[in-house]
């Protein structure tokens, strides 16, 4: 039992605790990136969009092609992703259609934008290998709501 007099056998066990932590599950390497990436959008009033449906990709966050759909209350976003050599095209779908704006995240990178064409039809080229979001402004820049999809991997 212990007594509470001793801390060096405690000091001693969470450093040997801490050490085999380190060599069997490290943390991931971009822990730190994933983090502060997520939290940029922190002063945003964003509505956080749920991954309904990501077809041959089921249970998998890092993707490099397929279509992944998201939803949140009365918007759906569907997006098609192809790797084009080093980077990927992204062909998305908004419902309700709409000239929405539309921005992709990617960690350690510049935001991409566009503006959905009033099918609600977007394409964005060229975009890099990362932690991704994709930002939706409903109503345009500035519009009346801001929905974020889930960080996926590219």
């Amino acid at each position: 039992m212990h007594d509470g007099s001793s801390y060096s056998d405690d000091d001693t066990l969470l450093l040997e605790l801490d050490r085999l932590i380190d060599k069997f599950d490290p943390p991931p390497a971009d822990l730190v990136e994933r983090v502060q990436f997520a939290l940029a959008l922190e002063d945003l009033d964003v509505e956080v969009a749920q991954w309904e449906r990501a077809d041959a990709m089921a249970g998998v966050r890092s993707v490099a092609q397929g279509t992944i759909t998201f939803t949140v209350n009365n918007l759906t976003v569907m997006i098609n992703l192809t790797k084009t050599g080093a980077s990927h095209r992204i062909d998305g779908w908004l419902v309700p259609e709409g000239e929405h704006a539309v921005e992709v995240r990617v960690a350690g990178h510049e935001t991409c934008s566009t503006v959905a064409d009033d099918g609600g039809r977007f394409v964005l080229n060229d975009v890099p290998s990362g932690t991704t979001q994709i930002v939706v402004h409903v109503g345009g820049e500035g519009g009346r709501r801001t929905v974020v999809t889930p960080a996926i991997v590219l």
